[in-house]
């Protein structure tokens, strides 16, 4: 690659994200002296068109973008096109230019979430949990019901799959699904005491519970399930398993 490679996170707040540092790493290790990487923070989705005119104006074209919260299904109408894999999920995390001025939609959370989990995956982990129904939770259903496991969503409000709402989640249900998948933003930095409502009392030893947050390392939420001796882990793994395939398919 000779030109200058400039791609970026856009999301509403990203102090948090450990992305410029991992895509640092990648740039150094790989020898792209070319390449850089950047948080691009947009209060409003509606702006992303007039915000993306503006920088490409000022610093010249972009190369790719990964998508975050709040912004994985609210962009959708304002990209061209979407891989078969965003079309299912309903959600990017990841877009880039096409010849003709227009983006592209990719997901590459489905993917990276089912590469961090699957080596602890057990045949007891049959039936899940998701906690939330943004746009990482519709990329972990995606990834569970292509392994065949069965799920179901803890939402705050109903949705059209299969739910139950936060006051109506029982320690029976919890103590039904072998493995939680924590996909809310609560509890990530700095609102490092936050914690979405859970009966704690239905977690066994024999839970796989994973909390997409990966900022702070241990949230309030895997505090709370290792206490009751679960396994835990958070979305670092997938963090850096996503951040792979959304590389590849920029390099395509």
């Amino acid at each position: 690659m000779t030109d200058k490679q400039r791609f970026g996170l856009l999301g509403r707040t990203l102090s948090h994200s450990h992305s410029p540092a991992l895509f640092a790493e990648r740039f150094k290790r790989e020898g792209l002296d070319n390449a850089s990487y950047s948080l691009f923070e947009l209060d409003e989705i509606e702006k992303f068109p007039q915000w993306l005119s503006q920088l490409q104006e000022s610093k010249g074209n972009l190369s790719g973008l990964n998508v975050t919260v709040p912004y994985k299904e609210s962009i959708l109408p304002y990209l061209s096109s979407l891989t078969k894999e965003a079309k299912a999920i309903g959600a990017v995390n990841a877009i880039k230019p096409l010849a003709d001025g227009t983006w592209m939609g990719h997901n590459t959370d489905a993917v990276g979430f089912l590469n961090s989990i699957r080596p602890f995956l057990r045949s007891d982990h049959e039936r899940a949990l998701i906690i939330g129904n943004g746009g990482a939770a519709k990329a972990v259903r995606f990834g569970l019901l292509e392994l065949g496991v069965a799920v179901a969503h803890v939402t705050r409000q109903e949705v059209s799959w299969p739910s139950v709402r936060f006051e109506g989640l029982s320690p029976e249900a919890v103590g039904h699904h072998k493995l939680i998948v924590q996909c809310t933003p609560v509890g990530t930095y700095p609102d490092l005491d936050a914690c979405v409502p859970f009966p704690w009392s239905g977690i066994t030893p024999q839970h796989l519970v994973v909390d997409l947050v990966y900022n702070p390392a241990e949230t309030q939420f895997l505090k709370n399930v290792r206490a009751m001796g679960a396994e835990a882990m958070n979305g670092k793994d997938m963090l850096h398993a996503q951040a792979d395939a959304a590389w590849r398919w920029w390099n395509a």
